[in-house]
């Protein structure tokens, strides 16, 4: 079958080429892919990535071949799929642990952006706890898992403080379900029970200062690139700033993620944002001209020849 796979000698690194049909394990589903979205995260990773590898996280598709040892969904299924590599191809094969069962008829344009941004979103939020009328802060708004925090906090009752450097989107913002907007943390007067950030740098440092006693910082992101600079005592506990955290996680090997993915595909109202849609074939020079976005997030459909 066809797939794209790392080829350091082809223009942005990505040559399509023929590889071996997947080979599942008795956990794994064979499944038709027919539309992948690319991450921040597959793009940075593909410099490192051994030739031939085919890379890829998000997909979504249809379930060829269910899995042996009869878990997920069974053959002929619509789902989202997210995997550490594979999915930049016509077939991948995926741990049902990190396969949701999709709507019939839902566009799998639209799929392929949920995995890795709408699951990190929402077990940022869950991992805050109740927020029902508490202030939540999300840092990076304006990111693809930034806009799904915003919505998932809105409708789980939190008072949205986003904060993203381009005023142009705060109306935007506001209407997913922000209740405030900034351009910084700093900036932002009253404390919060929680924040989920995708900046780093300055943006962790000022949001972790802004928690209230038992508050959290969910780390999702480093977009920044600069260090965590924390100031002398920033540790420090006192009746105003006892018992903070931050947290991390890593979405892949986090549990009960194939019922959040088909939690999110099921909801037809979460707005993914506009999206730059493209065939498939056009990855490689995508990538070679540097990721640009004509509109939102790149999102590419996958032909299926009858040759596969």
């Amino acid at each position: 079958m066809l797939a794209w796979t790392t080829d350091p000698d082809a223009p942005g690194g990505l040559a399509l080429a023929d590889v071996p049909e997947p080979a599942p394990a008795p956990h794994e589903a064979v499944v038709r892919i027919d539309a992948f979205a690319p991450n921040p995260g597959d793009l940075a990773g593909l410099a490192a990535a051994a030739p031939g590898t085919v890379p890829g996280w998000d997909g979504s598709g249809v379930v060829l071949a269910a899995a042996a040892d009869g878990s997920g969904p069974p053959a002929g299924t619509p789902v989202l799929v997210l995997g550490m590599a594979g999915g930049w191809a016509r077939r991948r094969a995926v741990s049902t642990a990190m396969i949701g069962s999709a709507p019939a008829g839902a566009p799998a344009e639209r799929l392929a952006t949920l995995p890795v941004p709408g699951g990190s979103a929402l077990r940022a939020v869950r991992s805050l706890g109740s927020v029902l009328g508490r202030r939540v802060l999300v840092s990076g708004a304006t990111s693809a898992v930034g806009r799904f925090a915003v919505q998932l906090a809105a409708r789980s009752g939190a008072h949205v403080v986003a904060v993203a450097r381009d005023t142009a989107r705060h109306e935007e913002l506001r209407r997913l379900g922000a209740r405030e907007t900034h351009t910084e943390p700093r900036t932002v007067v009253d404390a919060v029970h929680g924040a989920i950030d995708l900046i780093g740098g300055r943006h962790l440092v000022d949001a972790f200062a802004l928690l209230g006693p038992g508050g959290t910082v969910i780390s999702l992101g480093h977009a920044a690139g600069t260090e965590d600079v924390f100031p002398a005592g920033a540790f420090l506990g006192d009746p105003r700033t006892a018992d903070r955290t931050i947290r991390t996680f890593f979405l892949a090997s986090e549990p009960g993620l194939a019922a959040e993915l088909t939690l999110l595909a099921a909801d037809a109202t979460l707005d993914a944002g506009p999206l730059d849609v493209r065939p498939w074939t056009e990855l490689g020079a995508w990538t070679a001209a540097g990721a640009p976005r004509r509109a939102g997030r790149a999102v590419f459909l996958v032909d299926h020849p009858q040759d596969g």
